[in-house]
């Protein structure tokens, strides 16, 4: 019978981030909710998706005008630095969701994750970009990720952060099962991630409980379905009249919610996560290299879309 590893895990749900918000108010937040976790003896804090701004893909601008109000072009800057720093003292690691431009003036939808020192030990850039470029002038709001961001060039990576092998993604990324699966396939424990979700599916009409329900069954079956660990973190409630979801969680490997948020405000969940929980699943029901048959996968890599059936 393996020692269980416990881990301290937190997972910080942000309320709305809205456009006149400057950055220092907002991280700001996020060191008050930095230190509510840290009281809790957590290790590790996962914030939103682009939690540094409001959700602005969903306004139709210039590229040249959102670089310039929502992008950032080091990490850290001078706003964020107090971040980095009070995570340093405090000897607490984070996970962190941005809009990053590169020094070659490349815009990519990112996340990182800083280590208990205050060192950025891995970057991810998000692959699965949702939505559209055009203008859709009748929709309540744009989804216009296709626009500002370029599809990301990292990959799927695990890093060794803190004791824990680490995997991310960034929203639209958990719902689809290949993304864990390459993180699995790694030997990740721990798939950390943020999402900004709105209540409202512009492009038909979706009842809107059905937002939360798809959010909660991807991640739920994802990590079970690689014995893993997932905590996912929102940002929600209405930033200038555009609502999104919250229902942040922390996922076990059994695919149970062992901690959910309740409102639409910054809140702050923490779970004691035992890493080796996952062990019995990734050794009997999902022993990759026991049971795994890749060459009948092959279709997962050789097409896009669907197909004719294959003769």
């Amino acid at each position: 019978m393996s020692t269980s590893r416990k881990f301290g895990l937190a997972v910080a749900q942000m309320g709305p981030v809205h456009l006149q918000d400057d950055r220092a108010s907002v991280v700001r937040r996020l060191i008050d909710m930095l230190r509510q976790a840290h009281a809790r003896q957590a290790r590790m804090v996962v914030f939103p998706e682009l939690a540094l701004t409001t959700f602005f893909p969903r306004y139709w601008m210039e590229k040249t005008e959102a670089e310039a109000r929502f992008f950032e072009h080091a990490m850290p800057n001078p706003d964020v630095q107090p971040l980095f720093d009070e995570a340093r003292r405090l000897g607490v690691g984070f996970y962190l969701g941005y809009a990053e431009l590169t020094p070659e003036g490349r815009a990519f939808n990112t996340a990182i994750i800083v280590d208990d020192k205050g060192n950025i030990v891995g970057k991810y850039r998000k692959i699965h970009l949702p939505g559209h470029d055009d203008h859709k002038t009748e929709a309540p709001f744009q989804h216009l990720e296709k626009k500002f961001f370029e599809v990301g060039d990292l990959g799927f990576r695990v890093f060794d952060a803190m004791d824990v092998r680490m995997g991310m993604c960034l929203c639209n990324d958990r719902r689809w099962p290949e993304t864990y699966r390459v993180m699995a396939l790694q030997s990740a424990e721990l798939v950390v991630l943020g999402y900004n979700t709105p209540s409202v599916n512009i492009h038909w009409n979706e009842p809107v409980h059905l937002r939360t329900t798809t959010h909660l069954i991807s991640l739920q079956a994802n990590a079970y379905q690689n014995g893993i660990w997932v905590a996912a973190a929102g940002k929600c409630g209405s930033e200038d009249g555009h609502h999104m979801i919250g229902s942040s969680v922390i996922v076990a490997p059994t695919g149970e919610i062992v901690a959910r948020t309740s409102g639409e405000e910054d809140e702050v969940i923490v779970a004691d996560i035992d890493l080796t929980l996952g062990e019995n699943l990734r050794q009997h029901v999902f022993n990759f290299a026991k049971h795994r048959s890749p060459e009948h996968y092959r279709l997962i890599v050789e097409r896009t879309g669907a197909g004719e059936p294959v003769a």
